[in-house]
């Protein structure tokens, strides 16, 4: 039995469709079909049912994609073991750096196992499919992750700061409450540059009682920001981790008081051993 084998049936089993299934693994779909049908063979059962209109997994099937994923743990973990290079560790984050972003490639390079971590810039969701793809180790994201095939664990909270016109009557205040910014002159950038991120700020901004904006969502951050400096009324939330080096001169990055944040997620393979997820949530851990 191959892990490539175990890997392809892994891949259907999550996608639960050959072609999506062929696009990930970067072969053709009939390489997949084959090493399927030579494990469903070499195990005596149906693993696959197979239709149509549908591609779903048997009882048997169900049973063995536990087995296969413990497999493919167990064989990364023997890797990591034995000392493989782990030179590269490919990082998928979002524009800009940040502290904790320093802080967290200096730890991964004089941790245990001693890695070279490469940032890789990409927007949400094309991170998640590239961890789940194996083209990234892990990536870090803002906000709750739903996503199937990749483990998502909580690694740090992070505080939302308010952003106002440098004409917006808190802007030279030390703090800024929400009961003194006009709800409905909120801005937000579109949910489709950033999904976990916006869906947190949302939500965080629902439980102290500021619905949903009224406006049309802004494209992306930078929008964001030019129409904040262009009115004078205009504001947004946004991490302060993202703020920090905020150059503009024609808006302002405030503390809220009360504070509002969000958590920060380590995403990886379903196949990453424990030991490096552990690894990687303590170094961008909060301090």
């Amino acid at each position: 039995m191959e892990l490539r084998a175990l890997q392809y049936f892994v891949t259907v089993a999550e996608e639960l469709h050959f072609g999506r299934a062929a696009e990930r693994l970067n072969i053709v779909q009939s390489a997949v079909s084959q090493q399927i049908a030579r494990l469903e063979r070499e195990l005596g059962v149906r693993l696959i049912d197979r239709s149509p209109r549908h591609v779903r997994l048997t009882e048997a099937g169900a049973r063995v994609l536990e087995a296969a994923r413990e497999t493919l743990a167990a064989s990364a973990r023997v890797r990591v073991v034995a000392g493989e290079s782990a030179a590269r560790l490919r990082i998928g984050v979002a524009s800009g750096l940040t502290d904790r972003l320093e802080r967290g490639v200096a730890l991964l390079r004089v941790a245990e196992r001693p890695a070279e971590p490469e940032l890789v810039d990409l927007p949400m969701p094309a991170r998640l499919d590239a961890v789940r793809d194996g083209d990234l180790d892990l990536a870090l994201v803002r906000g709750p992750v739903a996503a199937t095939g990749v483990r998502v664990v909580r690694a740090w909270s992070e505080a939302l700061w308010a952003v106002v016109s440098e004409s917006h009557p808190v802007a030279g205040l030390p703090t800024a409450a929400l009961a003194d910014l006009d709800h409905t002159a909120l801005r937000l950038p579109s949910r489709e540059v950033d999904p976990p991120l916006h869906d947190a700020i949302v939500s965080a901004l629902g439980r102290a009682g500021v619905g949903p904006s009224v406006r049309p969502p802004s494209g992306t951050v930078v929008n964001v920001l030019i129409e904040i400096g262009a009115d004078r009324h205009a504001w947004t939330v946004l991490p302060a981790e993202q703020l920090a080096g905020l150059g503009s001169r024609r808006v302002r990055a405030i503390p809220l008081d009360p504070a509002l944040t969000i958590d920060g997620h380590v995403v990886a393979s379903l196949t990453t051993p424990d030991i490096c997820v552990t690894s990687f949530v303590k170094a961008f851990a909060d301090r």
